[in-house]
């Protein structure tokens, strides 16, 4: 009887499939502006002097948009401070990137702002306001932090010469700043009296420190421009950044103004609203100046060739600000010129927006941004 053999198959599994994500490496603090810009569009649009069926509801559906992104940023920039430390103080150690840790405080700010101005209409009042109280505390601690941190590591750890001088230095100083302008919306809330009173003052303290400190800074950022030239081509947009701490300033003391009646006596209370105009006129003109010449820079490094970068989120928070800004002086003016300008500008933030969101989520599903890892 034949016997036949048959030589046994050897089977070579199939390679296990691997969904490639991006790595948490290479996320940095600067991903907080994407969450800025956001918020932004739905408080500045929210607060427009000029409301238009839908626009309510559009508002909304962006702040859910923002709150949704901030949750998903905290969590995976806590996987890399757990995860990739070294690279984390790296980025401290980095003058180039250690002033965007002021981006985490305003962010949490702009979104806490934004559930009490639009949130509220979806989660109610006292939920919002449970939520905005968390993450202006919280925010504000950072921010102040940031606001002495970053300043003090520049001095004694970084390395940094007259020509880098970049408008990206304002970004730890300006958080304080949100802070005294999204803080009067909890003034309100607190019973009548001191607890009012202090959150008050102590937004008028935090807008005196952050407009002090960019009134430092600001004269090195225009020396630099004036002294060695053009901002490379992808810094460009990083020029709008000096319209951040301008309109957010007119912004704060606009609403500091408007809640001064239940905090404070008479004669302040007036004097105070009075400042808001005094001071929020003069700014905005300046900002409209700034707004001019960072344009018309951002113009020529469009023409010679200047791609998409996370800068480009620079266009949104800034342009935000004098938004609110100028609605604000709407408020205190009656004056439609105010108006017209917050519309206007709320235009241009939109444009702004719609550009920055599209590129970044391309750059996202192409891994142009974040290098992808198994």
């Amino acid at each position: 009887m034949a016997t036949t053999l048959v030589r046994p198959r050897t089977v070579i599994p199939a390679a296990p499939r691997t969904h490639k994500v991006p790595a948490l490496r290479h996320l940095g603090p600067n991903w907080y502006a994407s969450v800025m810009g956001t918020a932004i569009v739905a408080n500045a649009g929210a607060t427009l002097p000029y409301q238009v069926p839908g626009q309510r509801a559009a508002c909304q559906i962006v702040w859910a948009l923002s709150a949704a992104a901030l949750a998903v940023l905290l969590t995976a920039r806590a996987g890399h401070w757990l995860h990739h430390r070294d690279r984390a103080r790296a980025h401290l150690l980095d003058p180039a990137v250690a002033p965007f840790y002021g981006c985490l405080a305003m962010a949490l700010l702009a979104v806490g702002g934004g559930t009490l101005i639009v949130g509220k209409d979806l989660v109610g009042e006292p939920a919002a306001v449970a939520v905005d109280a968390v993450l202006f505390t919280v925010g504000t601690a950072i921010g102040l932090l940031m606001a002495v941190v970053v300043p003090y590591l520049m001095i004694v750890r970084h390395k940094v010469e007259p020509a880098q001088a970049s408008p990206v230095w304002l970004l730890p100083l300006v958080a304080p700043m949100v802070s005294a302008a999204v803080g009067p919306l909890l003034v309100p809330h607190l019973p009548a009296g001191q607890p009012r009173e202090a959150l008050l003052l102590a937004c008028y303290a935090m807008f005196g420190l952050s407009l002090l400190a960019t009134l430092l800074m600001l004269p090195l950022v225009l020396g630099r421009l004036i002294v060695h030239g053009p901002l490379p081509l992808a810094l460009n947009p990083a020029l709008f950044l000096v319209l951040g701490p301008l309109g957010q300033s007119t912004t704060a003391v606009n609403q500091l103004a408007d809640v001064a009646p239940g905090a404070v006596e008479a004669p302040y209370a007036h004097a105070l609203g009075a400042f808001a105009v005094v001071y929020g006129v003069p700014v905005t003109g300046f900002a409209l100046l700034w707004l001019a010449l960072a344009s018309a820079m951002l113009v020529r490094a469009a023409r010679n060739g200047m791609g998409f970068a996370m800068t480009w989120w620079a266009l949104t928070f800034p342009v935000g600000t004098c938004v609110t800004g100028a609605a604000g002086l709407a408020r205190h003016t009656g004056l439609d010129a105010f108006a017209w300008l917050a519309a206007a500008l709320f235009l241009g933030l939109v444009s702004a927006w719609l550009l920055a969101a599209a590129h970044t989520l391309r750059g996202l599903f192409s891994g142009r941004l974040l290098p992808r890892t198994a």
